[in-house]
């Protein structure tokens, strides 16, 4: 009975990363959209190498597939729900706090950035990362809070799997 318990409290640990995620990224793209009127203002610096812009991103990473039209979109939101599903029950079954938070930063942005294509047609993206070097600028791709919970959780998933190794892993 105990090996449950440390799992729900893990799982826990989790969902509770899940939701924190995706309410932090909805908060956002919200407050850009309809108070900020991130649209309406264009592109606004924030630092000289941070820039805050509106992108619909009809694609999934890096724009990819932003052609697909209506079919597409369902398709890829049909792909990100059943994601969700493997990635929920990975989490259930993992057996350190790190991976589960991972995973469960993984499923939020991933919820988020769905929530985004069901509401939109598109993922809402506003954060631009630059550098100009010999008067040339170099522009990193336009992101949102999802992807970077995506990416931290990428990140806790290899430094898991890394520091115990088979900790990470679905359990057979």
């Amino acid at each position: 009975m105990e090996g449950v318990g440390r799992v729900s409290v893990l799982f826990r640990s989790g969902f509770i990363a899940a939701i924190a995620a995706l309410a932090i990224d909805q908060a956002s793209k919200l407050w850009l959209l309809n108070i900020f009127e991130l649209g309406r203002r264009g592109s606004v610096s924030v630092t000289p190498f941070f820039d805050l812009v509106l992108a619909w991103n009809t694609g999934i990473s890096y724009g990819w597939f932003r052609d697909s039209g209506p079919l597409g979109q369902t398709v890829l939101l049909a792909i990100k729900g059943i994601a969700v599903v493997v990635l929920a029950i990975w989490m259930a079954r993992s057996g350190t706090r790190l991976a589960v938070i991972g995973l469960g930063l993984i499923i939020g942005g991933a919820i988020g950035n769905g929530i985004d294509r069901l509401a939109y047609g598109a993922v809402v993206d506003f954060a631009l990362l630059h550098v100009e070097i010999g008067g040339k600028t170099y522009n990193w791709y336009v992101f949102n809070l999802a992807d970077v919970a995506i990416v931290a959780g990428v990140i806790g998933l290899l430094y898991d799997s890394f520091v115990s190794p088979g900790a990470a892993k679905t359990p057979r």
